[in-house]
């Protein structure tokens, strides 16, 4: 078996998650506890009792979802005394998972990437007022449909494809009018539904520039080591191990598509048969088959997951 460790986006984040592995497993609670310490906030108490609505707010859930991650991959390699490289073959995140596959594979240090997250979070709010932008999901339409209808509703505006997903669903990004008129050249060129998104800005889209600005500044002072394991980046689709080419991708990656969908493409080509999702939620275990039916998706979430997990290798 050859497996690919993924990791999770926002919307992925829940009351609760990250406590049945911090009550079970002392490397867990330290996680927790580096992360809190990093960015001198209660964040894993936020986690566990809310309310949701801190929680979903975009500077909170980036480094959350990344410190459930993070303590997953650190238990699974106590537990089952191995280095991640000896479980997977590469790793890749969806949007901010990405950050935490690189601090899984350690090319980045965990209060770093705290640090980052909540950077990242805090300047993608900021580049754009509330009700300026938004995001939909299309569904029932390929990337080169689903571009389509973003030129059309430009009109002077921005609106660009931001996730390929899946094959049928691909998200859209830009301005809340072009947004709103996408919505309805959608259903007229056959989209099953076209729906907005409950986002609080309009990520991986130009609008976003003022953020990958920050974000250019705070990477260039932050060390990035070669990760043990091979990256497949969101903005490329393609494997990379070189710092200097992260650090770049990865400020590009915030006004760029997140190319999931061709990343699995990749994983599958390189001998991948297994998507490993690490930390909160099922959703990218869950869209493996979607993209390619030979592919297995298995979610590892709390204790059970952890215990299937390490006696299946």
């Amino acid at each position: 078996m050859s497996r690919a460790f993924v990791f999770p986006g926002q919307g992925s984040q829940a009351i609760g998650m990250g406590g049945e592995l911090a009550d079970a497993f002392v490397v867990a609670r330290e996680v927790f506890e580096e992360v809190d310490d990093a960015l001198g906030q209660h964040l894993f108490k936020l986690m566990q009792e809310g309310p949701d609505s801190d929680l979903t707010l975009t500077e909170n859930a980036q480094p959350a979802l990344m410190a459930v991650s993070l303590a997953v991959i650190r238990v699974l390699e106590s537990e089952g005394g191995k280095p991640i490289s000896d479980m997977a073959d590469c790793v890749a995140g969806h949007s901010l998972g990405e950050y935490s596959a690189l601090a899984a594979s350690r090319a980045l240090e965990l209060a770093d990437t705290a640090r980052l997250l909540k950077l990242r979070g805090q300047a993608m709010q900021a580049a754009v007022p509330v009700g300026e932008g938004a995001m939909a999901a299309l569904l029932g339409l390929d990337l080169e449909q689903a571009e389509a209808v973003a030129t059309e509703a430009a009109q002077g505006e921005i609106c660009a494809a931001a996730n390929d997903n899946a094959p049928g669903q691909v998200v859209i990004s830009g301005a809340a009018s072009a947004v709103e008129r996408a919505l309805v050249i959608a259903k007229e060129k056959g989209a099953k539904r076209a729906v907005l998104l409950p986002v609080s800005a309009p990520f991986h889209c130009e609008l976003m520039a003022p953020a990958a600005d920050k974000m250019g500044r705070a990477l260039a002072e932050t060390v990035i080591q070669p990760p043990a394991v091979p990256l497949i980046a969101n903005v490329t689709a393609a494997r990379t191990v070189d710092p200097d080419m992260i650090r770049r991708q990865l400020v590009e990656q915030v006004c760029g598509r997140v190319r999931w969908r061709e990343s699995v493409l990749v994983m599958k080509d390189l001998g991948i048969d297994t998507l490993v999702e690490v930390g909160a939620g099922k959703v990218l275990s869950g869209l493996a088959k979607r993209i390619d039916r030979d592919l297995s998706g298995v979610a590892i979430n709390g204790p059970a997951d952890v215990e299937t997990f390490l006696a299946s290798l």
